[in-house]
């Protein structure tokens, strides 16, 4: 394991998951911190300083969303996996509502979870250095000009639909619910049809196929998530 690996503190009180994600990350050279109740996590955080945090909602001295609502209120940053069996949409929406980068339900596949950490990993990166122009495949965005190519030819947008894609782009790869872009885009209680029939639009101008769209990825009944670029990578951060 290299000095450089990226340090995970995994918060679950089952040991049979512990073991489990202790074994399979560090197959990928992650180094992992174990924690089994929401006390030793707090204590993992400020010791054992974490790129990221995988975080199981049933603790057995407290809720998992209560340490993490704790941590965002905090100004604490560090990109959270929520790992639960929990698969409802609505625990779903609260736990992404509340600062979760990503929400994965057990059972899991170590792939998916690896895969869900590294993008929850590359978000974070993008986050701290955004670039002035954001590039994805044939789409462009200029967010200092305020100008969206498609193959190098601008698209028209409206203020409304810039201000989504706009949004999306900021948040890259991360699922943002459809309560987080309504008050961010409207600043009230809108209704979450005139947010499909955004997105719709958009898509259709970018040319994002409405049944295999490959810029915004739909969350069924969550919200909505822009592909992060393939070339995004943890690794930039050595």
């Amino acid at each position: 394991m290299s000095n450089n690996s990226i340090k995970v503190l995994a918060i679950d009180d089952e040991p049979a998951i512990r073991k489990l994600l202790s074994a399979g990350l560090a197959t990928q050279d992650f180094k992992v911190v174990c924690a089994a109740t929401a006390r030793e996590g707090r204590l993992g955080l400020e010791a054992d300083r974490p790129d990221i945090i995988i975080l199981d909602i049933g603790l057995p001295d407290g809720s998992g969303l209560e340490l993490l609502k704790e941590w965002r209120d905090a100004g604490n940053t560090t990109p959270v996996v929520i790992l639960s069996s929990r698969a409802d949409e609505a625990g779903i929406v609260i736990a992404l509502d509340l600062g979760a980068d990503d929400y994965v339900v057990k059972p899991f596949g170590m792939n998916e979870l690896i895969a869900r950490i590294r993008a929850a990993l590359r978000h974070r990166l993008h986050e701290q250095g955004e670039q002035p122009i954001f590039r994805l495949d044939d789409l462009s965005v200029d967010l200092v000009r305020r100008v969206v190519k498609v193959r190098d030819e601008e698209i028209k947008l409206s203020p409304k639909e810039y201000e989504i894609l706009r949004l999306l782009v900021q948040h890259s790869g991360k699922v943002l619910t459809h309560r987080f872009i309504l008050h961010h885009v409207w600043d009230a209680d809108a209704d979450v049809q005139y947010l499909r029939v955004y997105i719709r639009q958009l898509r259709q101008k970018l040319g994002d196929a409405l049944d295999r769209p490959k810029y915004i990825l739909t969350e069924t009944g969550v919200g909505y998530r822009l592909r992060q670029p393939d070339n995004a990578s943890p690794d930039s951060r050595n």
